[in-house]
């Protein structure tokens, strides 16, 4: 290929020599443009004076199907303020090994794309995506902003195997990730609320979390002010795990001698779980013969059910109602499980009722854990937290 084919992509600079060292590969050789001055890599004026100059190798944006290197004379001027310094290429980061072109397309490929789908393809090594990455998210995220935040959203999930956890926090009017940390006890999410400071604390009117005594206290410690609003969703699970799923279990053990039977109800976890809108019309046939012919599973789904109208109650009044209703229920019952549950949940009434005054609820974060997971699907698993962190923050930026 000539040379002279080839226009000039790079500014301040022309092709002097053009080579293919390996199939598929293609370097250029440049040469400094004699009718431009160079520039001071420090204060940026022209510097005539040259004091010396050293070849760099470094990776351009493919063309085409071929790989690109660039041979690259890099001047050091006698700069009359600055010093001797190495000149200012406005395509080339300083001490850079790829150009600002190849920079943007990764960050552009690594927005749709795995990091090992984008190495595989660009034929760069894993770390120097994700280097590039995370100086791109750092420069857009990195810096904490709590102004304006008058309601939060907190809620955990599974950072690895083996019960390991983080936490992240949200600003529940924007839908904005605000802060992520490891762990989720009361000294992991201190962080936040230091950030925050102490304007930003006296500033939160409401917080929703589950029943996590950890967030509870460190919240009133940080925002006393602040009223804890428990999240339906994850009362709702509890109540599915310690409640319906005991229930059941103890039913198909004291069906052992009705095989038929027992297998009906192993079967009908899913269908005692869900919400009765999302069943298809069989399995809504199927839930209805299944609590007509067991009274305590009937029972348990009557409870779950008339449980979360406690939170759509109008006003506090009408909740204080919707629960005494519930807890004698309950307690009448005489299910054990029931009664236990009962009974435990009764000390968190207050933030259960604040969810009339507040229309508080981490169901966003479901769908938040949910992304999640993808971006660690998509990383195939990540050895830098402040890295993940980051594309957590970056992919909730919250809406106007």
């Amino acid at each position: 290929m000539n040379a002279m084919e080839l226009p000039s992509f790079w500014e301040g600079f022309c092709v002097e020599a053009c080579e293919e060292p390996a199939e598929g590969t293609l370097q250029i050789t440049l040469k400094a443009d004699p009718a431009r001055t160079p520039s001071c890599g420090g204060c940026g004026r022209p510097s005539p004076l040259i004091h010396d100059w050293q070849w760099r190798r470094v990776r351009d944006r493919d063309l085409l199907d071929r790989r690109l290197w660039l041979r690259i004379p890099l001047r050091r001027v006698d700069c009359l303020h600055s010093g001797r310094r190495r000149e200012r290429v406005s395509w080339l980061a300083p001490r850079a090994r790829f150009t600002r072109r190849l920079q943007a397309w990764v960050e552009a490929l690594v927005r749709m794309l795995p990091i090992q789908h984008v190495s595989a393809l660009l034929g760069l090594h894993w770390t120097t995506i994700k280097d590039i990455d995370r100086r791109r998210l750092e420069a857009a995220h990195g810096e904490f902003d709590g102004h304006g935040v008058r309601r939060l959203v907190m809620d955990e999930f599974a950072l690895h195997k083996g019960h390991r956890y983080a936490t992240v926090i949200m600003d529940a009017q924007t839908l904005r990730v605000l802060w992520v940390g490891e762990g989720n006890s009361r000294k992991a999410i201190a962080p936040f609320f230091a950030l925050l400071g102490e304007e930003g604390c006296q500033a939160i009117e409401a917080v929703a979390m589950d029943m996590n005594t950890a967030f509870d206290r460190e919240v009133r410690q940080h925002c006393p002010q602040a009223e804890v609003v428990y999240d339906l969703f994850h009362v709702v699970a509890r109540f599915g795990r310690e409640v319906i799923d005991r229930v059941r279990v103890d039913q198909a053990n004291a069906l052992r001698q009705d095989k038929p039977a027992r297998a009906v109800i192993k079967r009908s976890r899913w269908l005692l779980l869900r919400n009765r809108a999302n069943l298809k019309p069989e399995q809504a046939i199927g839930l209805d013969e299944l609590l007509a012919a067991n009274q305590p599973l009937a029972t348990v789904y009557l409870l779950k059910t008339s449980l979360k109208e406690i939170w759509y109650a109008p006003d506090v009044r009408e909740g204080w109602r919707r629960w005494r209703a519930w807890y004698r229920l309950a307690l009448e019952s005489g299910i054990v499980a029931v009664i236990r549950f009962a009974k435990r949940l009764k000390p968190y009434l207050r933030g259960i009722l604040a969810s009339a005054r507040y229309r508080l609820h981490t169901s966003v974060l479901e769908g938040v854990n949910n992304r999640i997971k993808v971006i660690k699907r998509m990383a195939y698993g990540f050895r830098d937290s402040a890295y993940f962190f980051l594309k957590i923050k970056a992919a909730f930026p919250g809406k106007a």
